[in-house]
């Protein structure tokens, strides 16, 4: 295996052309690797092998040199993953509505590259699991085969550090942590990151890696409750959390600094702390204190509502009931377009719930296409218009996402109230602002 990764030889496949997938492919071929691209989504493969991008982070310039090339095809075809030296695994590991592991998709995904696995390939999961996901659920599944992990095949685990919308730090800067089976799996997998990536870090097993990528996103998502409750502390005492967040962060040593807002979003951190705790239970332990982060980051929502009906009440005398109210921002996290468990839906949810006549506008979101299995019914809701005259027809605006290219002057000047829990109004100001 080495010899066919050190030559550039061997030929890659990456299963899952999302937000992780796509990136990573764009890599690999970046690095000479002949690849091929598979998913389920047809529309995917069809750009793909036009040399079309469907995300930003990922240039259609980009994909079209890597097909013209002939570094780079996409297909639905699963059979051609036995064509492959190289296998990676990109797919989703949501959570259940009883906020348990959702392995399906990487149960399915195994069953599909055990149907064709021969002697001499390496296997690699980048999704985001709990720890003994690689060992206990994916290798028995290929050794069904009648093959055998470290002797015919090669197993490994290296978890995604994709940051979306991050524009200093791409995939290829960000060291990338890789976990084997054995030995060789470890170094085959070392070698093939390396040479695309700025380092790879190596750890002592497949349990390990896991257990490293739900650590990272442990230590924000405690750290975002911990500040969320600041917020609501220190606003009850007339102190701005962002003004103490600012002159604690010049400490130079200590102190990291995190910032509160309305919930937390995304496909990691409201659902990474889940995956250990689930397993935690196999061994007796009680997460406690990463369950009571999940239970303030999920409450942070009501707590806007509850700012936004104080201010509406204070400022007009009126309430949340047929209030006009625009939200500002409905994907994840600023400057992208990923709506997955973003923590705009459960606070647009509660403003249907008091009857609000609510409305979004994000210039990422034209349009809600993706059907949420928790929150279906704002699939077709369209973005508002930011005009003047749009802006002042609403009650109160409240910001949930702060994108970049968003004229917050504007906003600021035409709606009769804003409630900003990002900060994003700081430059701006206004007797019509008020932080939540």
């Amino acid at each position: 295996m080495l010899d066919v990764i050190k030559d550039k030889s061997a030929k890659v496949g990456v299963i899952g052309l999302g937000y992780v997938g796509l990136p990573l492919v764009d890599k690999i071929c970046g690095a000479g690797f002949v690849t091929t691209g598979f998913d389920v989504d047809v529309t995917k493969k069809d750009a793909l092998n036009k040399g079309e991008s469907y995300i930003p982070a990922v240039t259609s310039e980009d994909m079209a040199k890597h097909v013209n090339a002939k570094l780079l095809k996409a297909t639905d075809d699963f059979s051609q993953l036995g064509d492959m030296d190289i296998i990676i695994i990109c797919v989703p590991t949501p959570l259940t509505d009883h906020l348990q592991p959702d392995l399906k998709y990487v149960e399915d995904t195994t069953r599909a590259i055990a149907k064709t696995l021969r002697k001499g390939q390496m296997v690699i999961l980048e999704s985001t699991t709990y720890p003994g996901t690689t060992r206990e659920v994916m290798k028995p599944i290929l050794e069904e085969t009648g093959l055998k992990a470290g002797q015919d095949f090669q197993l490994a685990f290296s978890p995604e550090r994709e940051d979306p919308g991050n524009a200093k730090y791409g995939l290829a800067l960000i060291p990338k942590v890789v976990g084997g089976d054995t030995q060789e799996a470890l170094d085959a997998a070392v070698a093939f990151y390396g040479s695309f990536v700025k380092e790879a870090i190596p750890v002592s097993s497949l349990d390990t890696a896991e257990a490293v990528k739900l650590t990272e996103n442990i230590f924000r998502s405690v750290n975002i409750a911990l500040v969320n409750e600041l917020k609501v502390i220190y606003d009850r005492m007339g102190i701005d959390i962002w003004e103490v967040i600012d002159a604690a962060k010049t400490k130079p040593f200590g102190y990291m600094p995190f910032y509160p807002g309305p919930g937390i979003g995304g496909h990691c951190i409201p659902v990474d702390p889940f995956y250990l705790t689930w397993k935690a239970r196999e061994f007796d332990i009680s997460t406690r204190f990463i369950e009571l982060a999940g239970q303030i980051n999920a409450h942070m929502p009501v707590v806007v509502l509850e700012r936004l009906a104080q201010a509406l009440d204070e400022k007009s005398g009126k309430g949340l009931n047929g209030a006009r109210i625009l939200v500002i921002g409905v994907s994840y996290k600023k400057n992208v377009t990923d709506i997955r468990e973003t923590p705009a839906f459960p606070f647009m949810k509660l403003l249907t719930e008091r009857k609000a006549d609510m409305h979004y506008y994000d210039p990422f979101v034209p349009e809600i296409t993706w059907k949420s299995r928790k929150f279906p019914e704002f699939k077709g809701m369209k973005s508002a218009d930011f005009t003047p005259e749009t802006l002042q027809s609403f009650d109160a605006a409240v910001i949930i996402t702060d994108h970049d290219n968003i004229d917050y002057q504007l906003l600021a000047d035409h709606c009769p109230l804003v409630i900003d829990t990002r900060n994003a109004m700081k430059p701006t100001g206004g007797k019509n602002v008020v932080k939540a």
